[in-house]
């Protein structure tokens, strides 16, 4: 095991709950083993062993992360993705290679959309010639969970969101029966419409979309007509 990660498993260790740990598998079908700590005490932990403990190196960190995503605890993939986010700074083109890596090994709705808000939305603003290239290669993919990214990566771009990209991606993947990918349409159109109710409004009228896409994206919308 590498020393950066010795670390963190020691701090971790420390702060176990057995209790915590055996609802957090059942909760993630027991997909994954646990430490049992919660969100916000991982990642104060977390943090404050990276600002006492920085890293100079991208390479170390790409190997380090790697690491982190073959290690069976849960903790350590959420370490790895915030180790990246946190070195951002660090971060040349070939990082999109270490990111895919942490979107297809050991995937999941909570590591993968953890991905999308802590990288994907830097990364491409960051590198926006990148998008198309990688973005479309994602949507094309037989992997839901690179499919589900390329639908979700604009969530938080607001009034920079690229309408063409996001029909695109949602209509390219709209007659999918995947929970993940349904849902997926359905939160990307949903966050759009803060910015712009009447350009999703419109997108649900006229494309055939599955029933729980239309729920959730007109969710926000349905909710202030009530109001």
């Amino acid at each position: 095991m590498h020393s950066y990660i010795e670390g963190i498993a020691t701090i971790f260790k420390a702060n176990a709950n057995t209790e915590r740990a055996a609802w957090s598998k059942a909760y993630m079908l027991h997909q994954f083993e646990f430490y049992g700590l919660v969100t916000a005490q991982r990642r104060k932990l977390s943090k404050t062993y990276m600002q006492n403990n920085p890293l100079t190196s991208l390479n170390e960190i790409k190997v380090i992360v790697k690491e982190c995503f073959n290690l069976p605890e849960r903790e350590f993939q959420y370490f790895a993705i915030e180790l990246m986010h946190f070195n951002k700074k660090l971060w040349q083109p070939s990082i999109i290679r270490t990111i895919e890596y942490c979107l297809t090994k050991k995937s999941w709705w909570d590591s993968v959309d953890h991905i999308a808000s802590e990288c994907l939305t830097d990364y491409f603003k960051l590198y926006p010639n990148k998008i198309i290239p990688i973005t479309s290669k994602w949507s094309q993919s037989n992997n839901i969970w690179l499919q589900r990214s390329s639908i979700l990566f604009q969530k938080a771009f607001k009034a920079k969101t690229n309408t063409e990209l996001l029909s695109k991606y949602i209509l390219q993947c709209s007659n999918s029966k995947e929970f993940f990918i349904q849902k997926a349409i359905g939160w990307a159109l949903r966050e759009y419409s803060k910015t712009n109710a009447e350009w999703v409004k419109k997108f649900v009228a006229i494309h055939s979309l599955p029933a729980l896409s239309k729920r959730e994206a007109l969710k926000r919308i349905t909710d202030l007509v009530y109001q």
